[in-house]
Parts: structure tokens; C-alpha cells; sequence
């Protein structure tokens, strides 16, 4: 493979679909010494099976519960051999970091290993047909929730602040220098580190294939999604939101959102008012 192509082309993602894209501007930053691990999700195509991969680096298909504790073993291997030049990169969906891989993932945080854990969140389990996960937002068509999701979704950044993190990092695909500036920096820490991105799906969210980027942008512009990291234990917010009435028109590009009514429309602004407000108290903390 070309020194800078280290995902292959043509594979068989959906049209419009971030997580590859992510995949590879992931790959364009860490480089072939890179070793990654995926669960049975959408990104399983991009590992494939058997002999078979797209990706151009060391990678295996973990069990969907324990892809951190894989990277952890992955780890702990390279330090004893004393290569500290190799980055270990989970890839893993919301269902593999909110719900089923979440305990794994507090183990590897609370063990210290040096690993960069990317969650691409996409809001359900879509590879198995778009069923609701805790991520999925209040109010949200699924195969499971088809007259929509009644929670809100769970807040996966503000539990990991207590976490012992050496880096961590929001970010999103319509932002994709961002990401990277952000994947850099999480490479040369010595510890766990964890970047939550921000993934629209066109399939499961039913909008347009060619409008993945400008719902991302959307999503941050109204406040719908957060854009910040925590380092050395203060919280910088990359991106204030413009304006939250903007969230009709986010909610609206979505036929996920055909159903709900004006007090789920009350209820979504809410929480992301009540969201953003609760960051920017904690950013003008000196230390967490």
C-alpha cells in the first residue's frame, strides 16, 4: 500500500458514511506504525475476516465487549518489548463504548494502559439495522424505538471526566483538521486517551448521502454536539454554539426526527442548553 493510503479503497461502506472517513484521517496522522483493533460493528469492514483486510496496518477483530482490554494486552506486549513508537488505536462504535464495551473501557482507563481509544458515534447500533443504543438522542426513530427514543441519550464525556484520562477529546467528521490536531496530541501522551466523534449516519439518521458534513457542522453550531478536550485537567471548549434554535433545523434534515413533537423539540434544546452550561462551568474550574 502507498506510504500515506494505509485504508484500501473500494470497500463496501454505506454511501456518505464518516466512520471510514475517519478511519482514514486517523491512519493520515499515526502513520503505518499503528496498530488497531475494531469489535463486530460497522467498522468490521473495514477489518474484515480471515486473511483479508482494508486496513494497510496490524489489525484484529475483537469480541464487542473487550476491545480494551485487547488494546490493553496490545500495550502492555509493546512496552515490555520496549517500543514506545507504535501507537495502539481502538475504533469502535457507540454501542462498543457506551453499552457493551464500557466496562472494558473503564478497566483499561482505570489501569493506566497507553492506548487512544476513538469512539465513532453514529447514535445506534447500525450495522445490525439501526437499533437504539444509549447514544441514540431523545426523541429518534430506531427499529427498536420506531415511535422514538424516550431517554435522553447517555453522556459518555461527562462520566469519563472522572476518569483518570491522560487526553481526552471531543471532535467531528465536519471538522476533520480539528480531529486530527486532536488525534496528534492524544499520540504522544504516555496513558489512555479517548476522542469522541461525532459521526452522522445517513442510513439510520435518513438524510441525504451527500449531507453528511454539513449535519455534522449543524450538529455543532446549535449546541447539539460539544466541541472540547481536557488536558493536565482543565477543559477547553474549541467551539461555542451559535444558536440553539438552530436544533429545529438539525432536528428537521432528520426523518429519525419525523415524529416528535414541540415538548421533545422543548426537552432536546433543553438538554443541550443544560449540557453546554454545565461544560462551561467546569472549563472555568482551574483543575478537575
Amino acid at each position: 500500500m502507498a506510504k500515506l493510503d494505509l485504508l484500501s479503497k473500494g470497500l463496501t461502506t454505506c454511501q456518505g458514511c464518516p466512520m471510514e472517513l475517519i478511519g482514514r484521517a486517523a491512519l493520515e496522522v499515526l502513520g503505518p506504525k499503528t496498530i488497531t483493533m475494531t469489535p463486530p460493528s460497522c467498522s468490521a469492514i473495514l477489518t474484515g475476516s480471515g486473511d483479508e483486510t482494508g486496513w494497510g496496518i496490524p489489525s484484529v477483530q475483537t469480541v464487542l465487549m473487550s476491545l480494551p482490554a485487547f488494546a490493553s494486552g496490545v500495550s502492555e506486549a509493546l512496552k515490555i518489548q520496549g517500543r514506545n513508537d507504535v501507537t495502539v488505536m481502538g475504533f469502535a462504535g457507540d454501542g462498543g463504548t457506551f453499552d457493551i464495551g464500557l466496562q472494558s473501557l473503564s478497566g483499561a482507563i482505570e489501569r493506566g494502559h497507553k492506548a487512544v481509544f476513538i469512539c465513532y458515534n453514529n447514535e445506534a447500533y447500525m450495522n445490525t439495522g439501526n437499533q437504539r443504543s444509549s447514544a441514540t438522542t431523545l426523541g429518534a426513530s430506531t427499529k427498536t424505538t420506531p415511535t422514538g427514543k424516550k431517554e435522553v441519550s447517555k453522556n459518555i464525556d461527562f462520566m469519563l471526566l472522572h476518569t483518570p484520562l491522560t487526553y481526552q477529546a471531543t471532535a467531528s467528521v465536519g471538522n476533520i483538521k480539528d480531529f486530527k490536531r486532536k488525534l496528534a496530541k492524544a499520540a504522544s501522551k504516555d496513558g489512555p486517551c479517548f476522542i469522541h466523534v461525532l459521526t452522522p449516519c445517513p442510513s439510520g439518521w435518513k438524510f441525504p448521502t451527500d449531507q453528511t458534513i454539513q449535519i455534522a457542522k449543524l450538529a455543532v453550531n446549535c449546541g447539539a454536539w460539544l466541541q472540547f478536550e481536557r488536558e493536565d485537567g482543565k477543559i477547553t471548549i474549541n467551539q461555542k454554539p451559535a444558536d440553539f434554535e438552530l436544533i429545529h433545523d438539525y432536528l428537521n434534515r432528520q426523518k429519525r426526527f419525523s415524529r416528535i413533537d414541540d415538548g421533545i423539540r422543548a426537552r432536546i434544546i433543553a438538554e443541550a442548553r443544560s449540557r453546554y452550561e454545565t461544560l462551561q462551568r467546569l472549563a472555568e474550574l482551574a483543575c478537575l
